[in-house]
């Protein structure tokens, strides 16, 4: 097992890649902390978690907040007495506007998540890696900055910004042993994207797969990679395997992206 006795925490429960990479550490021996802002989903997702046979801890936690940061990491360290992986999954994608029309204070809130907040709650368990001479953490960014989609600057600047911020910490914190990596998402067939691309049908007066036929098509393998596939792929930068990585951007979109 990849994660026997390693304690791994996920930001950002939800339908989608967030309980995709509580399952897949889970099956691999994780001890998992999760957090979201959703209790309701936490509490099934737990429950589905230890059925699993996972030992498991969950904590409504809003990562802009520094103090619900602070008090989780507290949590699974009181609990476990230790952090081994952090994988910053939480995002805020809303509001939608273009460039023109944009408030910044809806791209504030965006980034206050995405980039403020996940380098919270690195920050958090920075403590408990040191200690252990050793940790990984990963920020999952998106495709979105690298292939424009119209109405999401806000979004794509955040993650954008998260990058940059990766490189830094892992510059910074490979002197205490821990590897800092970004795991950058393209389209991923799961509850979340179908979501977004039913809106997008509706709006049009068009069935479904009359958008996804062209996203697939510029897809080399022929596919929408689903969550769990994509969830394996962000977990692998988490284990003994990635260890001569750090700084380092992980594309996962079944090759619609390749960056020179």
């Amino acid at each position: 097992m990849l994660f026997k006795d390693k304690v791994v925490i996920v930001s950002g429960i939800g339908p989608g890649l967030g309980v995709e990479l509580a399952r897949v550490a889970a099956r691999e021996g994780a001890k998992v902390a999760i957090g979201s802002r959703t209790v309701p989903f936490l509490e099934q997702s737990a429950k589905e978690l230890e059925a699993l046979g996972a030992e498991v801890l969950w904590r409504r936690t809003d990562i802009s907040k520094n103090e619900d940061c602070l008090a989780f990491a507290k949590a699974v360290t009181d609990k476990w007495g230790r952090i081994d992986a952090l994988v910053n999954n939480a995002a805020r994608t809303t509001p939608f506007t273009s460039f023109e029309e944009a408030d910044f204070e809806g791209w504030k809130e965006i980034a206050n998540v995405n980039l403020y907040g996940s380098l919270q709650m690195a920050q958090a368990c920075l403590p408990a890696m040191k200690k252990q001479g050793k940790g990984y953490i990963v920020n999952v960014t998106s495709m979105a900055h690298r292939k424009p989609l119209p109405n999401q600057g806000g979004y794509a600047s955040s993650k954008s910004g998260l990058e940059g911020a990766t490189r830094h910490m892992a510059l910074e914190l490979g002197k205490y042993g821990v590897r800092v990596n970004t795991a950058r998402m393209g389209w991923m067939d799961g509850p979340p994207v179908t979501s977004y691309l039913s809106h997008i049908a509706q709006e049009k007066g068009v069935e479904l797969k009359t958008i996804q036929a062209p996203i697939v098509q510029n897809i080399p393998l022929g596919v929408m990679p689903d969550d769990e596939d994509c969830a394996k792929a962000v977990l692998f930068l988490c284990t003994s395997w990635s260890d001569a990585v750090s700084g380092a951007i992980l594309d996962i979109n079944g090759g619609e992206y390749m960056p020179s």
